[in-house]
C-alpha cells in the first residue's frame, strides 16, 4: 500500500463508516441466539460405556448426513502452557482409543511429545450435540501406520511427503515444486514418511453435551474410577 492510499485508508469519514461497520456487526453477533429443542439426553437413555454412547452418536451424525461428522478438534499445550487447536478427522476408535493420523514434526506432535495429555471434540451442529474426550496420547504402531498410510490415495501419500507441516515457507511454489519432485522419485509406491504417523487418545474422561431449551442443557460426564466408568450429570 503506498503512502497515498493509506492516507486515503485512515480518512476521518473512511475511518467513521469502518466504525460504524464494526459496532453494526458486534451488535448483530451480541443478538445471536438458537433455542435447542431437537433432543434431551437422560442417564436412563444413556449408555453405561461412554464408547458405545460415542459409537450411537457417531452413527446418528453420520446418517443425519451432518457435515463432516469425523471431524474432530485436537486440543494440546506446548512446554510454555500455551494451548492449540486444530481440525482433523478420525480415523478408528475402540476400546483402546481415538486414532487419527498427521506429521509428527508438526506443531501439535511437537507438543504431544512434550506433554501427551491433550482434548479431542466433535461439534454436531445440526443435532445440537457436542463430544469431548480427554485423555494421554500415543503413537500408533508403525505397522498401524503403515496400513493406514497406503490406503490413502496417492496424492495424499505425496502430501505427506511435501509439506513440512507447521514450518514457514516462502510460498504456496514451495509445496507444488515439493510435491513434484517426491512424485518424480516415487512414482506409484510413495513410502510412509519417517515423520508421519498415526497417535491414539486414551480416554479417561467424556463429556456428552446435549442442547436444550432455556440453556439448560444436558451434560453427563464419564471417568475413569479404579478401571470403571463411572458418570455423572454436570449442571450447564
Amino acid at each position: 500500500m503506498t503512502e497515498r492510499s493509506a492516507a486515503c485508508w485512515l480518512t476521518p469519514p473512511r475511518m467513521a463508516r469502518h466504525n460504524e461497520r464494526m459496532n453494526a456487526t458486534h451488535s448483530s453477533i451480541a443478538d445471536l441466539r438458537k433455542s435447542y429443542e431437537r433432543a434431551e439426553l437422560s442417564e436412563d437413555a444413556s449408555l453405561a460405556d461412554p464408547l458405545q454412547q460415542f459409537d450411537q452418536w457417531l452413527h446418528e451424525a453420520v446418517n443425519a448426513q451432518v457435515n463432516e461428522p469425523n471431524a474432530m478438534t485436537v486440543a494440546t499445550v506446548s512446554s510454555d502452557l500455551r494451548p492449540s487447536t486444530r481440525i482433523v478427522l478420525i480415523k478408528g476408535y475402540d476400546a483402546q482409543g481415538i486414532v487419527w493420523y498427521t506429521n509428527y514434526d508438526s506443531r501439535k506432535g511437537r507438543q504431544l511429545a512434550g506433554n501427551p495429555y491433550a482434548a479431542l471434540q466433535f461439534h454436531w451442529v445440526e443435532l445440537e450435540r457436542v463430544v469431548r474426550i480427554e485423555g494421554i496420547v500415543e503413537r500408533v504402531s508403525d505397522e498401524e501406520s503403515d496400513q493406514y498410510f497406503h490406503s490413502r490415495p496417492l496424492d495424499s501419500r505425496i502430501g505427506a511427503w511435501a509439506s513440512p507441516q507447521s514450518q514457514v515457507i516462502a510460498g504456496r511454489s514451495v509445496l507444488v515444486t515439493n510435491a513434484a519432485r517426491y512424485g518424480a522419485q516415487f512414482l506409484l509406491k510413495p513410502p510412509r514418511p519417517p515423520h508421519w504417523g498415526g497417535y491414539r487418545l486414551k480416554p479417561d474422561q467424556w463429556e456428552f453435551w446435549q442442547g436444550r431449551k432455556s440453556r439448560l442443557h444436558d451434560r453427563l460426564r464419564y471417568r475413569l474410577d479404579g478401571g470403571a466408568w463411572v458418570r455423572e450429570r454436570l449442571a450447564p
